[in-house]
């Protein structure tokens, strides 16, 4: 850096509200404001606005992946807890059938 030149001013650090990211988002989406203006108005650097609907779009993608008809409320893990026990409760079953079975050839053979 050179004499002649001045350092660039930084502005403090502006923190959006996760209700603040919300509302700009929702403007966004409904074509009320720019990229441009939303920033302006925030107070912060339009990257930090491309930032916001980008995650926005992410959570929301991840989110709607997730849920799965018909199980208003649970979450994904949840979801995959009860499917787990699911499974668990129809391998015993398959187990029990398979000891009976086996019981059976058993005593078929005359031993005993």
């Amino acid at each position: 850096m050179s004499t002649s030149e001045t350092p660039r001013k930084r502005w403090p650090k502006t923190i959006l509200s996760p209700s603040a990211k919300y509302e700009i988002w929702l403007r966004l989406v409904r074509d009320e404001v720019s990229i441009g203006q939303a920033a302006s108005e925030a107070g912060v650097d339009r990257s930090t606005i491309i930032r916001v609907r980008q995650v926005a779009k992410d959570g929301a993608m991840a989110a709607l992946a997730a849920s799965k008809p018909g199980t208003p409320g649970r979450s994904a893990k949840d979801v995959e807890l009860a499917d787990a026990n699911a499974e668990i409760a129809r391998l015993s079953e398959a187990v029990k059938e398979l000891a009976v079975k086996l019981t059976l050839l058993e005593g078929k053979g005359g031993r005993g």
